[in-house]
């Protein structure tokens, strides 16, 4: 479903991906990141369902790509380009925890 394209300059940050090291593109936002990583096809789940929930609009209206980054919650994927030594965990509960 997600395709990457190449990238011209090659230029990397390295992130830490629920406690996994990766080097992305630099300009890549974290919810574009996140949907690249196999099996993690989704950023948060339901706090109602439980159901697992992934970015939908890609421009901050949908809400769909909440994810936690440097420790906070709530934070909208597809508005944020990652940075080095971000830090992103999926948002599986409603405070941001670390259930999956």
């Amino acid at each position: 479903m997600f395709k990457q394209h190449s990238h011209n300059k090659g230029e990397t940050v390295t992130i830490e991906f629920e406690g996994e090291r990766l080097q992305v593109p630099e300009t890549t936002t974290v919810a574009a990141t996140v949907l690249s990583q196999g099996n993690k096809d989704h950023t948060r789940v339901s706090p109602v369902s439980g159901e697992k929930r992934a970015p939908f609009c890609f421009m901050g209206v949908c809400h769909e790509c909440l994810v936690e980054i440097d420790g906070v919650p709530n934070q909208q994927g597809c508005l944020v380009e990652v940075k080095d030594g971000m830090k992103i965990r999926r948002q599986l509960d409603l405070a941001g925890g670390d259930e999956q």
